[in-house]
């Protein structure tokens, strides 16, 4: 049987929320952006008027506001952002047991089972769209197909607020001619790799030689062929199932470079202290700590090193992520951007620690791990000034000002 899947995506969401907290937002040319004084001054999300200016999302806000100097800028409320995510999520809730969220305002919902009790697939998506806009405020576009990609492409192809059906009989008709870079996964590199071999249609890419896109793609090419063939049968995760956490990590775009081994290693510690709390409230330790660098030129370097034993303690993971910096980065160089990742991740009871010569440093671990949870523990009761070894906005602050 024939699966109807179906891709739901709020239009414009940040934006969207902002206009139903202020209507008189939707009567002017307006954008969600960060601060216009540092790196982070971004666009996020854009109303409606502002796309007649042809305002990008992840533009810089001065090229914005070159396109249209009236751009109202507002600032993003991230808090409230989850809040209206969680009530799109459970209106999606009551038509299917199987709604597998892409990011705060996407969705895919596999819908064969309801048909039954709530209609085809294009009664149950224009059903959402007026359930949404009535109880949110807020619109959704939503894309019926057979399966995931081409649902996500429907979703796409007409906005906001409508519903866009790619079936059996039509999709070639419309699919084939969109450009290869609004298929799934066809990020900027990807499409420019596709575009030199003279690929720059759905259509194109679906006819092209497999073993070519291989040799240049890798295992990506040949499945993006099958998307582009409509072989997609990837399935939507039913709402019980336990998304597997495959790791942990954080980020900072510093609004100034780093320059020196003590400011590198203040973001160390800040990022490690971080990913160690979030390690020990999920119980899960790691195995692995990766470290990501990009200097100004955009020029990036990703590192990794196995650890001798699982941990979730910040001064292990800062000591194994200085130890990767230290080797593999000139201190001499700026930073831009820096990340630290704990990967490999198994769960706290699940470890089992053989007795080995090292048992008295990991007896010694154990005491770290006892105080770093004590720490946690005073944290959540008086807040971040208790420790302020991993807060991460203090030390972004200490950077601005030098």
């Amino acid at each position: 049987m024939d699966r109807t899947i179906l891709h739901c995506d709020c239009n414009g969401f940040y934006a969207s929320v902002e206009c139903v907290l202020n209507p008189e937002l939707r009567n002017v040319p307006m954008a969600v952006g960060g601060d216009e004084e540092s790196r982070h001054g971004i666009i996020l999300a854009k109303n409606e008027k502002a796309k007649k200016f042809n305002i990008q999302t992840a533009e810089t806000i001065w090229q914005a506001k070159k396109k249209c100097p009236d751009l109202v800028i507002v600032s993003p409320h991230h808090d409230l952002y989850h809040k209206y995510s969680k009530q799109v999520m459970d209106i999606y809730k009551r038509y299917t047991d199987y709604v597998e969220p892409f990011g705060l305002d996407e969705a895919w919902l596999d819908v064969t089972g309801s048909k039954r009790l709530f209609g085809d697939g294009v009664t149950i998506a224009d059903t959402l769209r007026k359930t949404v806009k009535e109880e949110t405020g807020l619109t959704i576009s939503v894309g019926v197909s057979f399966c995931k990609v081409f649902a996500k492409l429907g979703s796409d192809y007409k906005k906001p607020d409508a519903t866009t059906v790619f079936s059996k009989d039509n999709w070639r008709e419309f699919i084939y001619p969109l450009s290869v870079r609004d298929l799934l996964y066809v990020g900027r590199r990807t499409g420019d790799e596709l575009e030199k071999l003279g690929v720059k249609t759905i259509g194109e890419l679906a006819a092209f030689d497999e073993k070519t896109l291989v040799s240049h793609l890798g295992k990506a090419g040949a499945m993006l062929r099958r998307y582009a063939n409509g072989l997609d049968n990837d399935r939507v995760k039913s709402i019980y199932e336990k998304e597997e956490i495959k790791s942990i990590g954080n980020g900072i775009t510093f609004s100034q470079d780093l320059l020196g081994e003590g400011e590198v290693r203040g973001g160390i510690y800040a990022l490690s202290d971080s990913i160690a709390a979030r390690m020990r409230r999920k119980k899960l330790k790691c195995t692995t700590v990766q470290v990501m660098i990009k200097d100004p030129q955009f020029k990036t370097i990703s590192r990794q090193r196995k650890l001798d034993y699982p941990t979730y303690t910040s001064r292990d993971i800062r000591e194994a992520a200085m130890d990767i910096v230290r080797k593999s980065w000139n201190f001499k160089l700026p930073i831009r951007m820096m990340s630290v990742t704990g990967m490999n991740l198994i769960g706290e009871d699940d470890i089992y620690e053989q007795v080995s010569l090292f048992e008295e440093s990991r007896e010694q671990g154990k005491k770290v791990e006892r105080f770093e949870k004590t720490v946690d523990s005073l944290k959540s009761r008086f807040g971040d000034s208790v420790y302020l070894g991993g807060d991460i906005k203090k030390y972004e602050k200490n950077i601005k000002k030098k």
